[in-house]
């Protein structure tokens, strides 16, 4: 049950990340500086290349947290996402902000993709806490 349940958390939060990110589109294109084409899509075509790392971060991810959380004898929905919440905003989101500012990124990129870096484990750990 445990690799069905890491499958299906990586799942949403892939699909989060898919209607985080296309909600957000604009201003994300904009503060990262991606070129676009007339219609608003990003120059240069499509490229599966971001998706299958995703995928296959979206597992690692989810992985881990169960991990932590078998470990820590954290049961339930609730309990679970706190922990995804406190991994994003006290974990993932402080990394991505320092790497950005040495990269010297925008603000707003750094916010947008911190958003998602704090909400996205967040449902992972929710689905988690459902098995």
């Amino acid at each position: 049950m445990g690799m069905i349940a890491v499958l299906i958390a990586a799942i949403a939060g892939f699909a989060f990340g898919a209607v985080w990110y296309m909600t957000l589109s604009k201003p994300w294109l904009a503060a990262s500086e991606i070129p676009v084409d007339e219609t608003g899509a990003p120059a240069g075509g499509f490229s599966p290349v971001p998706f299958i790392i995703s995928g296959v971060a979206m597992l690692l991810v989810a992985g881990m947290m169960r991990h932590i959380l078998v470990m820590s004898g954290i049961e339930g929905a609730l309990k679970s996402a706190l922990v995804g919440l406190g991994i994003g905003l006290f974990m993932i989101t402080p990394w991505v902000a320092m790497n950005y500012a040495y990269a010297r990124r925008k603000r707003e990129l750094t916010l947008l993709d911190g958003g998602y870096s704090v909400l996205g484990p967040t449902v992972i750990g929710l689905v988690l806490g459902l098995f």
